[in-house]
C-alpha cells in the first residue's frame, strides 16, 4: 500500500513540478539554476545505491542541500523499506518548491528546510550529520552570483577545508565543496553536476577534493547527445565518493555511455594517476591510462605557436560585411580590414590572397576598424560618419563589448594568423568538430576560429623558407581529431570546444618531425634540438 502511496505522490510531484517551471522564464531558471532531476535518472541512482549495498549494514541519514520538488528522496523512499531511513533532510532555498516537497514528503519522515544551504551551518554533533549525500546542486554560472556573495562563499571554503576556489566556479562547486562539513566520516555523497568541472580551469578544485580529501568510488559520463536535462543543454556527470582519506594504490571507477549500472565503456582508473592530468574527459579510453597522461615532456604545439582566439566584435551584423556594401556605403577603404567568413562559410583549407592580401573566396569580408575620434570622422569622412549614426541610434553601443571601448568602432588588434583552428563544432558522419586552415592572405577572422602564430625557433624558419609551411600545414593536419576532443571539452548536444590553452597543450609529435628533416647551420638549430 505504501509503494502504492508513493506512486502516486510522485505522479503528484511531476505535475506540480511542471506548474511551478512554467511560471519562470527560461532565462529566470538559468540564473537561478533550477534544472529538475528526470524521475528515471533519480530512480536509475538509487538502483545503484541499492545494488552496491553502500547500506546493507547501516541506517540511512540522507541530505538534500537542494531538494527540489523531492525527486530523489522519492526515489529513495521507493526503493528501501520504511525503517532503512533514520532521518530524512531537504534543504531548498525556493520557498514555492520547498512548499510542494513539504506537502508530498513530510508524512513520508522528510524535513523540509527553506533556507538557502550556502548560509547553514552543519550540525556540530557528528552522529546528526548525514551519510548520505544525494543532490542535484543549482547550476548557476558564477556570473550570476554577486560578487559580495561569492566572496562570502570563498571564505567559507578556505576556513572549513582550506582550498582556495576560482571566482569563475559555477554554484555546484561550492555547494560540493561546503557539504564536506555536513557529510558524516565514511558517508557518500553522490552528486549530479556538469561534465565540464573535468576540463574547466575552475574545475581544478573539485578534482583535487576529489583526490585528497575522500575516496572517489565512481565518476560516470553520459554521452554528449543523451542531454539529461531537456531544458538546460548541458552534459552530465554523476560523482560518487566515501568521505574517507583515499587509500596510496586506490582505484576508481570511470565509465562512459549508457546508464550507471550499465555503462557502454568502464575503466579503472588509479587516483594517484588522476592527480595528475589536467583533464579527465578523455577518461575512460581503450588505451591504458598510461598512454594518455599527459604529463610528460612530449613538445606540445603552445611550444611552436602563440595561439589566441580571433577578434570578437560586439556586433557582427553591424562591423562584418561585403566589401561591395562598405563601397556602397562610402566607408574609406584605409577603415576596412578582411576577415575570413564563419567556418560554416568557409568551404576550403587552403586561403589564396590576390594582390592586395585580401583572401580569394567567394565571400569578400571586411571588418570596420577604426582609431579616429568621432568628431573628426563626422568632419572629414561624412558618409562614413552617417553609418555611425545609425549604429549608434540602434542602441548597440549599449553592448557590453563597445561599451569598454573607445572610440566603440575600433577593434582589437590581430595578425592575419598563417594558420587556424575552429573553436567548435560538432562530431558527426558529415562534418568533423575541428579543422585547419592555412591563411595565405591578409585576413584575421572573428572569435570562431583560433589563431596560430608561429613564434621563436618556427617563425625564423617559416621566414626564411617560406615552402616550409606546406610541410608544417600538413602536420597540422595531421593531429587526430580525437585528440583535440580529449583535450577540448563537451557539451550537451554533442556540442565541442578547444580554447587556446588547450590546443597548446596537443603533442606536437608529427611536426618536430617535419621540422627534424631540415639540417640548419643556425642558431635556429639549437633551438630545435632542445625540442627533439
Amino acid at each position: 500500500m505504501k509503494l502504492k502511496n508513493v506512486g502516486l505522490a510522485e505522479k503528484k510531484r511531476i505535475r506540480l513540478q511542471k506548474e511551478l517551471d512554467s511560471k519562470k522564464t527560461q532565462l529566470e531558471r538559468n540564473m537561478l539554476g533550477q534544472f529538475a532531476t528526470p524521475p528515471n535518472l533519480a530512480q536509475e541512482i538509487v538502483n545503484y545505491i541499492f545494488e552496491k549495498k553502500l547500506f546493507d549494514k547501516q541506517m540511512i541519514r540522507f541530505l538534500d542541500p537542494a531538494v527540489g520538488t523531492g525527486s530523489f528522496f522519492s526515489a529513495l523512499i521507493k526503493n528501501f523499506p520504511e525503517g532503512k531511513i533514520e532521518s530524512a533532510i531537504g534543504i531548498e532555498i525556493d520557498r514555492d518548491f520547498a512548499k510542494v516537497a513539504d506537502e508530498l514528503w513530510a508524512s513520508y519522515g522528510l524535513e523540509v528546510i527553506n533556507s538557502d544551504f550556502t548560509h547553514l551551518n552543519p550540525p556540530k554533533d557528528e552522529r546528526e550529520l548525514a551519510n548520505l549525500i544525494l543532490t542535484n546542486p543549482p547550476y548557476v554560472r558564477h556570473h550570476h552570483i554577486e560578487k559580495k556573495e561569492k566572496m562570502k562563499l570563498q571564505r567559507k571554503i578556505k576556513s572549513k577545508i582550506g582550498y582556495s576556489i576560482n571566482g569563475l566556479s559555477g554554484l555546484y562547486c561550492y555547494f560540493l565543496l561546503l557539504s564536506h562539513s555536513w557529510l558524516k566520516k565514511e558517508g557518500y555523497g553522490i552528486w549530479l553536476i556538469p561534465s565540464e568541472f573535468m576540463d574547466v580551469n575552475y574545475g581544478t578544485i573539485i578534482k583535487k577534493y576529489l583526490t585528497e580529501k575522500v575516496t572517489l568510488i565512481h565518476i560516470h559520463r553520459f554521452e554528449p547527445d543523451d542531454v539529461q536535462f531537456a531544458d538546460a543543454l548541458v552534459s552530465s556527470s554523476i560523482v560518487i565518493f566515501q568521505k574517507k582519506k583515499p587509500e596510496k594504490n586506490g582505484m576508481a571507477t570511470f565509465s562512459y555511455g549508457g546508464n550507471l549500472l550499465h555503462p557502454k565503456i568502464s575503466q579503472l582508473i588509479p587516483i594517484g594517476a588522476l592527480k595528475h592530468s589536467q583533464k579527465w574527459t578523455h577518461i575512460p579510453n581503450n588505451t591504458t591510462f598510461l598512454d594518455i597522461d599527459i604529463e610528460h615532456e612530449t613538445p606540445r604545439l603552445g611550444d611552436f605557436f602563440k595561439i589566441q582566439r580571433g577578434i570578437a566584435t560586439g556586433a557582427n551584423k553591424f562591423f562584418i560585411m561585403q566589401r561591395t556594401k562598405a563601397k556602397s556605403l562610402g566607408i574609406p577603404e584605409k577603415f576596412l580590414k578582411p576577415i575570413l567568413p564563419s567556418p560554416r562559410n568557409l568551404k576550403v583549407e587552403k586561403i589564396e590572397s590576390d594582390g592586395w592580401g585580401n583572401p580569394i573566396l567567394d565571400d569578400s569580408l571586411i571588418v570596420i576598424d577604426c582609431e579616429l575620434p568621432e568628431n573628426v570622422v563626422k568632419k572629414d569622412y561624412k558618409q562614413f560618419y552617417q553609418y555611425l549614426k545609425a549604429g549608434k541610434e540602434s542602441g548597440i553601443t549599449e553592448r557590453y563589448l563597445l561599451k569598454k571601448r573607445f572610440p566603440w568602432y575600433k577593434q582589437e588588434h590581430r595578425e592575419s594568423p598563417p594558420f587556424l583552428c575552429t573553436y567548435m563544432g560538432r562530431n558527426n558522419n558529415k562534418n568533423k568538430p575541428f579543422r585547419i586552415i592555412w591563411n595565405k592572405s591578409e585576413a584575421i577572422s572573428t572569435n570562431v576560429y583560433l589563431l596560430m602564430y608561429p613564434k621563436d625557433a618556427l617563425a625564423e624558419m617559416l621566414n626564411d623558407n617560406p615552402e616550409l609551411e606546406q610541410a608544417v600545414f600538413e602536420a597540422l593536419k595531421q593531429i587526430k581529431t580525437k585528440d583535440i576532443m580529449d583535450n577540448g571539452r563537451v557539451y550537451g548536444g554533442g556540442l565541442h570546444k578547444i580554447e587556446p590553452k588547450e590546443l597548446g597543450r596537443l603533442p606536437a609529435n608529427e611536426l618536430v618531425e617535419i621540422l627534424k628533416q631540415y639540417d640548419y647551420q643556425l642558431p635556429t638549430q639549437q633551438k630545435i634540438s632542445s625540442w627533439v
